[in-house]
């Protein structure tokens, strides 16, 4: 967005001008306070992008942000008050307010900061360019890193010199090829690429939680793959994903582009299985080793312990399949045979038929519900069977013979054929 002059503004953007945020900028711009919009607001905004969290940079210290809240009747919250943020929230919207601040020294994640009043020393700070761009209350832009210029070109670059903005914190490794990966065009910036190569060993000292997260959101992004190759030419994915290594990233390739092409939603662990091996034991290790959660754990163990499914199969044979086993993981294994089958029909056209076979056989998955087996043990008993071993392998049978049916065999049905 344009103003006069070569000026850029935002203020026509629907958040910027919601009155619960003029609010806020009104009451901390009162009495020589400053406040400025900084950062993601900012550069999706110029970039036609939509807006999540928006988030003020001021030179008002936290007591007093607290202090002019309550004087307005703004609900306070002090999320990160040690780091010099205070939380307001207005109709149940959060604004995170944080006061400028000056890094006295930086000891990797945890630098020692002084709070300051010169915006040009709080945006150098920062670490790339395109999120170290402030709006103020008026909505004009001022940009104190060049971050105007690169939004322009769709370059990721590090404020400053690269190894020293990574040397404050080695996520910013990973963060330069999540938003390569999100805002970035053509090449990375070749000296943050440099950097990145050379200072990998550091992303050792990082918390599990800190990686897992920051790979998951690059693996959610449109398309993810250059980032991904990048990643691996600089050897930074061997360090953060060992498991990569000798398994290569050449599948990503097709899941990236079969999910753009039939919409899907971006799926971070299908994309992550596209480059991990098939191995239940390695995976459950790596997802010890990341902090993933319980199900993200489940569904990747569960998926490489599922064989192949055969492009040939019968619906009602994918249908037991389904019922006997994973629901999730049998969909998640003939999803990225799919994809792998629909990139080699480039030039294959044995790969085409197997392709569209494997297609419809995703449809039935997809469109699956479990159905519940309609007989109970208690029936049995009432039909004349004895408690007992009886009863458990009448069931089996009645079971397996309501799934031959193609689970049509209605409880009526089924009882019948119970012989007391």
């Amino acid at each position: 967005m344009s103003g006069s002059h070569g000026q850029r503004t935002i203020a026509d953007a629907d958040w910027f001008r919601a009155r619960r945020l003029r609010r806020v900028l009104d009451v901390l711009n009162a009495d020589g306070g400053e406040a400025r919009i900084v950062g993601g607001a900012v550069r999706n905004t110029l970039m036609g992008l939509d807006v999540g969290d928006i988030d003020i940079a001021t030179t008002l210290r936290p007591d007093e942000v607290v202090e002019r809240a309550k004087e307005a009747r703004i609900k306070a919250v002090p999320t990160g008050i040690d780091h010099g943020t205070v939380t307001l929230v207005v109709e149940s919207v959060p604004y995170e307010v944080t006061t400028l601040r000056a890094d006295i020294e930086s000891h990797g994640r945890h630098a020692t900061v002084a709070y300051g009043a010169d915006w040009s020393v709080d945006a150098h700070r920062r670490d790339l360019t395109i999120n170290g761009l402030y709006a103020d209350r008026d909505g004009n832009v001022i940009d104190l890193v060049g971050g105007l210029a690169d939004i322009e070109t769709h370059t990721v670059r590090f404020i400053g010199d690269a190894a020293t903005r990574i040397e404050e914190d080695y996520l910013r490794i990973l963060r330069f090829f999540r938003f390569f990966a999100w805002y970035g065009g053509g090449r990375p910036d070749a000296e943050g690429l440099k950097a990145c190569a050379r200072l990998k060993s550091g992303l050792d000292g990082l918390s599990a939680e800190r990686v897992w997260s920051e790979l998951k959101r690059l693996l959610a992004a449109p398309d993810p793959s250059r980032a991904l190759l990048w990643m691996r030419q600089s050897g930074v994915l061997s360090e953060i994903l060992p498991e990569s290594e000798k398994w290569g990233i050449d599948a990503i390739f097709g899941v990236v582009e079969t999910g753009a092409a039939l919409k899907w939603p971006s799926d971070p662990l299908l994309r992550l299985m596209a480059i991990v091996p098939h191995h239940g034991e390695r995976l459950d290790a790596m997802a010890s080793r990341l902090r993933m959660s319980n199900s993200e754990r489940k569904r990747l163990v569960e998926w490489a312990g599922q064989p192949p499914v055969p492009e040939a199969l019968a619906d009602t044979a994918l249908r037991r399949l389904l019922y006997r086993g994973d629901k999730q993981a049998v969909t998640d294994k003939i999803r990225l045979q799919f994809c792998a089958r629909r990139k080699a029909a480039e030039q294959d056209d044995e790969a085409l038929k197997g392709a569209a076979a494997l297609s419809r056989l995703l449809k039935v998955a997809d469109d699956w519900a479990r159905p519940d087996f309609p007989v109970s043990g208690t029936d049995l008993l009432e039909a004349g069977l004895s408690a007992g071993p009886d009863v458990g392998a009448a069931m089996n049978a009645l079971e397996e013979a309501w799934i031959d049916s193609d689970f049509s065999l209605t409880r009526a049905q089924l009882l019948e054929k119970v012989a007391p």
